[in-house]
């Protein structure tokens, strides 16, 4: 039995796809902004696949890529360009006023009883506070840190643009070259479980921008009732920030709070109850509907991909831990679970 597991198992070819995996394995634990731009730009070509797919059974896939890419910066375009003028006036204003904000609201949080013995943590958030509301002084001093922090991300941004592009419209012979690295027995397998997790993967960001979206409108249409200061550029920052899981909502509620202390209580009870109902709707709702339909996936598996994904790789790992925590679902249910049926 032993001499027929070598036989069939100990060659060439499986010696050759087990380095390759460790190798892979390596270069994702040691190069991990690297490795999550890549992941990334994988889930986002994914997720325009299906599209690019139904236009290119009428034409060449490389114009459909291009098309369907041209069509969707067109369309980000004219969402962002109004938003964006009709938010410059709010955004421009709650620049000058946010450090005054911030330190009536640091003012009002520590003068309340309950706070008052806890001098440690007020001394942990007024050094935050101290570093929100830099001045200018310090702004133009880190100006060189913040000038390659931007390149950075823009290099970033023009690669990741770049594989995007080519994932999709070389999709047949990426997919053709990536197989030609497993045993011939092990190709055809392969082929059905990639793709399960491309559609699984792909699937995961219409539905982080399907309910991010859900969440801003929301927010609009509750803070223009109720004549509630910046409620454009709070919703804005309210969709954003939910695109990251727990923290982001947290933080977009402290900031919408910041910035309405001023106006009075019944402001402040409007954002809290607006934002209460944006999340009750997102969370109830829409999440519950579009992730299901696109990812099913449970819960658990999903917070705990986002903490490994804070604590190993950061704010980017904690964006895509659901199609992490997805890819590793499938694998696990593909290659043991159906197994052991």
């Amino acid at each position: 039995m032993f001499e027929d597991f070598i036989k069939k198992y100990i060659n060439i070819k499986n010696i050759t796809f087990f380095l390759i995996l460790m190798l892979f394995l390596f270069f994702i634990f040691n190069c991990e902004d690297i490795a999550m731009m890549l992941f990334a730009s994988f889930v986002i070509a994914c997720s325009i696949n299906p599209l690019v797919d139904k236009l290119s059974e009428k034409i060449s896939r490389g114009i459909a890529t291009d098309i369907v890419t041209i069509g969707i910066l067109l369309v980000i375009l004219a969402v962002l360009i109004p938003i964006g003028l009709l938010a410059f006036e709010q955004i421009s204003h709650l620049m000058d006023k946010l450090p005054h904000y911030i330190d009536n609201f640091d003012e009002f949080v520590f003068g309340l009883p309950v706070l008052k013995n806890f001098k440690f943590l007020a001394s942990d958030v007024d050094s935050i506070m101290d570093q929100v509301s830099l001045s200018a002084t310090d702004i133009l001093s880190r100006f060189v840190d913040i000038g390659k922090c931007v390149a950075q991300g823009c290099m970033y941004l023009i690669v990741s643009v770049i594989f995007i592009f080519n994932f999709v419209s070389d999709k047949v012979n990426i997919k053709s070259y990536f197989l030609k690295s497993f045993p011939s027995h092990m190709r055809e397998r392969a082929e059905e479980v990639g793709q399960i997790i491309s559609n699984k993967i792909g699937g995961y960001l219409i539905a982080l921008v399907t309910t991010s979206l859900s969440v801003g409108v929301v927010m609009f249409i509750g803070l223009l009732i109720c004549k509630v200061p910046y409620a454009l550029l709070l919703s804005i920052i309210t969709a954003i920030l939910d695109i990251i899981p727990v923290a982001g909502p947290a933080l977009a509620l402290i900031i919408c709070l910041i910035t309405v202390y001023e106006s009075g209580a019944a402001a402040i009870l409007c954002v809290v109850g607006v934002f209460a109902l944006a999340q009750l709707i997102e969370n109830n709702f829409v999440r519950p509907y579009i992730f299901s339909k696109f990812m099913n996936i449970h819960p658990i598996l999903i917070f705990i991909f986002i903490f490994i994904a804070a604590k190993y790789i950061g704010v980017a790992g904690v964006v895509f831990a659901p199609a992490i925590a997805a890819t590793v679902a499938v694998l696990y249910e593909e290659l043991y679970l159906k197994k052991l049926d």
